[in-house]
């Protein structure tokens, strides 16, 4: 879709669509991560031990992930419009279930809720290919990048989600989110409309999954996508833990700067595809890799409160949140039209299990004698830096500039 070939009706429709999925995402998102600003709570409610908590936070981010595969390949069939409100509701009932675990003190519910509260992540998968197919090649990278600030939704979570619960209360506040789904998918169904350039892909899942696998951009994406997209999730799911462990902050106090850790990555990402439009995805993604692995070997050091600190955990925001964006407007410019949504799902989920093992591995290498988690850093610093290689020389240059 040339920038001279776009109708008047994409055009009329173009940013409001853009702005309705970039929505849907974002409550999504806020209820995806319902379980890991109140991690510090249920640490202290049940008596979890350092595993148990990386386990709890990190259990939602699994069907978030995987599922993803299927939400893009049905997305390529069924659109947006469709997707979303179905995703949204799927995932209300759990949100509330995830409450009654947490009233009734039952640790084995909670993982079982916040397994299938995993749902709600799965939207990412929906609205890649939504909105690359309203915008042409050469806006991709600012379509992905508005729809990725979605991701916000954390910030939200993390910064909300505690106060509501004093505010409020615990299960009032887990009712306020669910009501906001529903809300959120008759909006969606009523408003949102698929490009008029979109057409259903009515192939079989299965095979359809097959031939993306087949592709070498899904692997390659997927691999940078595990460390960029998996190190803001990470980060987002475990921060509340590692600020109460090292810096000793209450709950609300670490939501807070958990949520201006996600904010950060936020806005950055949009710049991101916006910089990899103009310059190429190859030097964004370098750009991310390398800071990221700088600012990995500083947050080992524990820098002083709260300048020092704080800067170097939104920087480490902001690099990640660039690396997002490049690499989803990497894959705008190589994957083939038809199989958008299903590379999307296989990439999106590999992000997502990016964000997986993070905490978990955080957990195991957590040392309380001294309240660090240096090797969990230093783990990242090198997975960074092996990023980096790849981008810079493990992918091979095409003609024109999609890989520049």
């Amino acid at each position: 879709m040339s920038t001279q070939t776009v109708s008047a009706e994409t055009r009329s429709g173009q940013l409001r669509n853009l702005l309705l999925a970039t929505w849907a995402f974002t409550i999504s998102f806020w209820a995806w991560n319902m379980i890991a600003p109140l991690g510090v709570r249920y640490t202290g409610d049940l008596g979890l031990s350092a595993g148990e908590k990386s386990i709890l936070v990190a259990t939602p981010v699994l069907v978030g992930s995987v599922g993803r595969i299927l939400a893009g390949a049905l997305t390529d069939r069924y659109g947006g419009r469709v997707m979303f409100p179905v995703l949204m509701l799927a995932s209300a009932p759990f949100v509330l279930l995830v409450a009654l675990a947490g009233n009734i003190g039952s640790f084995p519910l909670l993982l079982v809720f916040g397994f299938f509260l995993g749902i709600a992540g799965t939207t990412f998968a929906v609205g890649i290919p939504f909105a690359n197919a309203w915008y042409q090649k050469s806006r991709r990278g600012f379509a992905t990048g508005v729809f990725g600030m979605g991701m916000g939704g954390t910030a939200l979570s993390a910064f909300f989600t505690p106060r509501f619960v004093s505010w409020f209360g615990y299960t009032t506040t887990h009712v306020i989110v669910a009501v906001a789904l529903v809300a959120s998918a008759a909006l969606v169904w009523l408003t949102l409309r698929d490009s008029p350039a979109w057409r259903p892909n009515h192939d079989p899942v299965v095979p359809k999954l097959v031939a993306a696998i087949k592709l070498p951009v899904t692997w390659q994406m997927s691999f940078l996508y595990a460390v960029a997209f998996g190190g803001f999730v990470a980060f987002s799911t475990y921060l509340p833990t590692f600020l109460k462990d090292v810096y000793d902050f209450d709950l609300t106090a670490a939501g807070t700067r958990t949520a201006g850790f996600a904010i950060a990555a936020v806005l950055c990402r949009p710049i991101g595809g916006v910089l990899s439009d103009k310059v190429g995805p190859r030097t964004v993604a370098s750009v991310s890799f390398g800071g990221a692995a700088v600012l990995a070997v500083l947050m080992s050091l524990t820098p002083p409160l709260e300048l020092p600190a704080g800067t170097v955990f939104v920087l480490m925001a902001a690099f990640l949140g660039l690396g997002t964006g490049a690499v989803f407007t990497w894959v705008a410019h190589l994957a083939p039209p038809a199989r958008v949504g299903a590379v999307t799902g296989l990439v999106g989920a590999a992000g997502g299990l990016g964000g997986f093992f993070p905490p978990l591995v955080m957990g195991a290498t957590y040392d309380a004698a001294s309240r660090s988690y240096t090797t969990g850093l230093l783990l990242l610093c090198v997975v960074a830096a092996i990023a980096l290689t790849y981008t810079l020389f493990g992918i091979r240059r095409r003609t024109g500039t999609t890989t520049s």
